[in-house]
């Protein structure tokens, strides 16, 4: 892997997310100070209104927002974890065991681009800070809403740029410094982690990401900050 290519050529990402499966969990938790349980569930939350749905999580790596809908208040009927990353989703499988929602919780490998499902087979669909690393952006909204019901429910949750100038100096600091060298130290692997600081600090602003929802056809499209803006939160309906 070189080090820290801009490149969204998917072969070049699918090869970065490989190589950092054994520890992404471990990073996860301690690059967002264990506040990444909570965006999750959150995102949970807004995705399953009503029990018994289908969803879909998209860019699913190893499972951990699939466990979070599988655990939600209104249980969904069965949860599908797809991702291209072999590597990421044979750490799924286990987890899934683990927290006995193997019953309901499934594993498809495929690209986001061109995804494996009928059209209208899913009720709620989710993308779990996978947005920002897609090709083509607007074909995997496009996708998601081929496979999205009539009236079904998008959920993204992406990381954004806190909007209080402290913070925001304070997060850049933090993303250009820390999660680099911290990252790549942990994972084991010179490059993955400068690449991931990188997309986040160059990703749109909400209100953009939220433009491009709603330029693939997509209806009541918003988005709510999560931890101090940290993190957004973006719903809407096909």
């Amino acid at each position: 892997m070189a080090a820290a290519t801009e490149s969204r050529e998917p072969r070049i990402i699918q090869d970065m997310f490989g190589a950092i499966a054994p520890r992404y969990d471990l990073l996860n938790h301690l690059l967002s100070l264990s506040l990444d349980a909570s965006w999750r569930r959150a995102a949970a939350a807004e995705a399953c209104r009503e029990p018994g749905l289908r969803v879909l999580d998209l860019c699913g790596g190893t499972g951990d927002l699939s466990v979070a809908l599988a655990r939600t208040a209104h249980r969904p009927s069965y949860v599908v974890c797809c991702d291209f990353s072999h590597p990421m989703l044979v750490r799924a499988a286990p987890k899934f065991r683990r927290r006995r929602v193997d019953g309901i919780c499934s594993l498809v490998e495929g690209d986001a681009l061109r995804l494996p499902f009928a059209d209208g087979a899913f009720d709620a669909a989710t993308v779990g800070f996978g947005v920002r690393n897609l090709a083509d952006m607007a074909a995997g909204f496009r996708e998601i809403r081929r496979v999205l019901a009539p009236g079904g429910r998008l959920v993204v949750l992406e990381f954004s740029r806190p909007s209080g100038p402290v913070l925001k100096r304070l997060y850049g600091a933090y993303l250009s410094r820390i999660v680099p060298r911290l990252g790549d130290a942990a994972s084991g692997r010179s490059g993955p982690y400068l690449y991931l600081a990188r997309t986040i600090a160059e990703f749109p602003e909400p209100d953009v990401l939220a433009g491009a929802i709603r330029e693939t056809e997509f209806g009541a499209v918003g988005w709510r900050p999560l931890s101090g803006g940290i993190v957004c939160l973006h719903t809407a309906f096909r």
